[in-house]
């Protein structure tokens, strides 16, 4: 049985471990609305860019003639997985979830004889995969947002990034892997092509009156223009999605272990009493004895 003092010591550092735990909550609690507003807000554009895309490209006679980025490169041999998850840990399960979702859809891809690459974005998602897939890690982005804010020239040289390869002809098929925000208690793994731009299904805009477009200038230019540029902003999205949903993960996680850290408080100072009561009847009996013996 543990002595006295080492309950008391273990009692105390219980103690310093829950003050800590209940700080993290609160201060993620005070950062998470500013995160939420950010991802509502940049919900609307990204929603709107791609759908003004879509309604454009389902008017579109597919030719050779159409940038790359819309119509591909006639092949998908080559897929680029963009995994984004957090710097940092302590926000339950919010990176691993995420880390499996994206070594599940590499398995995938390699069991139909695919190539995968992979670029990093978040400190986890490159220490994680770099364990399984370091031949696969052609690039990492770390230390987004750590001044307290996502910047829009973050998602921008992700994006610069990923054009720069696709251009070289390094990859076929570029796919976001993120958490999406769906409120505090949900961060859903998802993942989104990118490259090339996913047209319409058939039949899922029959409701949708489709009106020919004039072009200036032409429509070459146009989408030269909007792809990369949709591309950017997705990118935005995801990033300030994955920050809405850290720090709501760290809130949650904090939480629990505030509670858990509570009722072993509770546990070790009945533990405590216990051993003390026992302690002090001991003495007793043992002081009895004496005087009986006398």
């Amino acid at each position: 049985m543990p002595s006295l003092k080492e309950y008391r010591n273990r009692i105390a550092s219980v103690k310093s471990t829950r003050k800590i735990t209940s700080a993290m909550k609160m201060v993620a609690a005070s950062k998470l609305r500013r995160a939420q507003e950010n991802a509502q807000a940049s919900q609307p554009y990204a929603a709107a860019m791609a759908g003004m895309l879509s309604r454009v490209a389902s008017n579109l006679v597919v030719s050779p003639n159409l940038p790359k980025l819309l119509i591909g490169t006639g092949s998908e041999q080559t897929h680029l997985l963009i995994v984004m998850t957090a710097d940092r840990g302590l926000c339950g399960g919010f990176n691993g979830n995420l880390v499996r979702f994206a070594r599940q859809k590499i398995r995938e891809l390699t069991a139909e004889g695919k190539t995968v690459k992979i670029v990093a974005v978040g400190r986890k998602a490159r220490d994680l995969l770099r364990r399984d897939h370091k031949d696969k890690m052609v690039h990492s982005i770390t230390d987004v947002g750590q001044k307290g804010k996502i910047a829009f020239s973050n998602a921008d040289d992700v994006a610069t990034y990923v054009l720069s390869q696709f251009d070289a002809g390094a990859f076929d098929v570029c796919t976001l892997v993120y958490n999406e925000f769906k409120n505090v208690l949900v961060q859903k793994p998802t993942a989104q092509q990118l490259i090339p731009f996913r047209l319409p299904a058939a039949g899922s805009n029959d409701n949708v009156t489709k009106i020919p477009y004039e072009f200036e200038p032409d429509e070459d230019a146009l989408l030269s223009r909007l792809l990369p540029r949709n591309l950017a902003v997705q990118v935005y999205r995801a990033m300030l999605d994955s920050a809405a949903g850290e720090q709501a993960a760290r809130m949650t996680a904090m939480d629990n272990a505030t509670r858990n850290a509570g009722d072993m408080i509770k546990k070790l100072s009945l533990q405590y009493n216990r051993a003390r009561q026992a302690f002090i009847t001991k003495e007793l009996i043992e002081i009895i004895s004496g005087a009986e013996a006398v």
